[in-house]
């Protein structure tokens, strides 16, 4: 009988998936380059072992997150460049959190010439806490303003100069909002676009090194 899967479980299966996937020589992988193929490779066979021993609602793009439920989303990212992106809901994402967790696993990609295999080394694997998925240089900026005694306007003197994607009355609703209620740290870079675009390399140094970014591998 499967179980409900908790994010203590998903946390304790991502660690043992990566330490398993690394070891693993697969066809399919030699000689693909594109970084959302390996992406969508690995998500698939994750949730695959998944769905074998626990029930949970799967998420899609409708929902946004692949764990609706448990309020997290996974993503897979190369160490030549971890990043990737989400979608944007409004840049308060920017200073209080995308509003869920975040899974991360960083690989390496090595092909087998002789064998015509691409292995996969999943060199880190990161639960980021839902708190922590602002964007650093804003929090910390903020941060650093609230204790100087910053007021209303410089707040939005700071919006400004962040070019933060808000139009006047959000942009004054916000700076009110941080006033009164402070943002913690995030440990993202989120780039302003369309989508938000996220690195990883803050999180990746910083794992199990500050509280609510987890290092499971």
């Amino acid at each position: 009988m499967s179980k409900p899967l908790t994010v203590e479980d998903l946390q304790k299966e991502a660690s043992s998936f990566a330490k398993a996937q690394s070891n693993h020589a697969e066809p399919r992988l030699f000689g693909v380059t594109d970084g959302k193929a390996v992406g969508t490779y690995l998500e698939h066979k994750f949730q695959t072992h998944l769905q074998s021993c626990y029930t949970y609602g799967r998420g899609n793009s409708a929902k946004g997150i692949d764990f609706p439920e448990l309020g997290v989303d996974m993503k897979v990212t190369s160490i030549r460049q971890p990043q990737s992106s989400c979608p944007f809901k409004s840049a308060r994402q920017k200073i209080y959190g995308l509003g869920y967790s975040l899974l991360v696993f960083v690989y390496d990609k090595r092909d087998d010439e002789k064998a015509r295999t691409g292995r996969l080394e999943i060199l880190h694997t990161i639960f980021v806490e839902k708190e922590r998925t602002a964007d650093y240089q804003t929090t910390s900026g903020l941060l650093r303003l609230i204790e100087n005694k910053a007021n209303r306007d410089d707040i939005l003197a700071f919006f400004q100069e962040r070019m933060l994607p808000v139009d006047e009355v959000e942009a004054e609703t916000l700076a009110d909002e941080v006033l009164r209620s402070p943002p913690e740290v995030g440990y993202l870079t989120v780039s302003n676009a369309l989508q938000w675009r996220l690195q990883y390399g803050r999180v990746i140094e910083q794992a199990g090194k500050v509280g609510g970014i987890i290092r499971l591998v």
